[in-house]
């Protein structure tokens, strides 16, 4: 594992002092090669504060385009990004940020196609796309290379967390559930608005965003209790928080 240099110990201080991370969590930090999928609301807080916390490799995954109505909330990006492609704002934000981070770009969107080049030589994958076909495929895809995947969704006013990794067993021996577990099939087209449709408030991107950097950190580092088979869900309206517990429910995971 490669050594801090100065530079980045004095950059990292205020980790490297908490005992739960130090010098050794942070040269993890270093190591770790974490796939972005969306550059927009939630992939914006998500990719500022991995980058400020040192992740050494940084893919970032979107085909879209900076527009004037991003702006109220994906704050990665600025009025005079306007236009550009999106992972190409957002790399540029990160090398401003922090110059020890080497960013991957795949100007696509994520989909059942694109994982496989996608998800080489990454080790952790955080979701942060805005529709369901990327969703699915992001679940599918890190299931499949046993890939843990940090995922997360927002709609007006309300957002959800959780984290993945269906390929191993918890202390009851039992596999961990996955995307299709909780969620079992895509909804059908038109059933939830894009918001687009109905609107969202800016700053409930960032927490939830901030949230999914929290939970990486977390996996990166080996601290905490990742949220692994429970669903945390914020209402922005009341200012509450909600942890909901679920389980393996597929037929396939009782055979096994």
């Amino acid at each position: 594992m490669a050594a801090l240099t100065p530079d980045e110990i004095a950059r990292y201080q205020r980790h490297i002092l908490l005992p739960e991370v130090g010098g050794a969590g942070q040269q993890k930090l270093k190591a770790a090669r974490v796939l972005v999928i969306g550059a927009g609301g939630l992939g914006a807080p998500v990719l500022q504060y991995l980058a400020a916390a040192g992740i050494g490799t940084i893919g970032i995954a979107d085909d879209d385009r900076v527009s004037l109505s991003n702006l109220q909330r994906q704050v990665i990006h600025d009025s005079g990004t306007i236009g550009e492609l999106k992972t190409q704002s957002a790399a540029d934000a990160i090398a401003r940020l922090n110059p020890h981070v080497r960013t991957m770009r795949f100007d696509e969107r994520f989909s059942i196609e694109t994982a496989a080049r996608h998800l080489a030589g990454f080790d952790l994958v955080v979701d942060g796309s805005d529709n369901f076909d990327s969703r699915y495929a992001a679940a599918d895809a890190c299931e499949t290379a046993q890939l843990p995947l940090v995922t997360g969704a927002v709609g007006r006013f309300d957002g959800s967390v959780t984290v993945l990794k269906p390929y191993e067993v918890n202390t009851d021996g039992v596999l961990n559930p996955g995307y299709r577990d909780l969620f079992p099939s895509r909804p059908p087209d038109g059933l939830i608005p894009a918001c687009a449709e109905t609107g969202i408030i800016g700053a409930l991107t960032g927490v939830i965003g901030t949230l999914m950097a929290m939970e990486a950190i977390k996996l990166i580092t080996g601290i905490g209790e990742p949220l692994i088979g429970r669903l945390l869900l914020y209402d922005g309206l009341s200012a509450r928080f909600e942890t909901i517990r679920y389980r393996r429910k597929r037929a396939k995971a009782a055979a096994e």
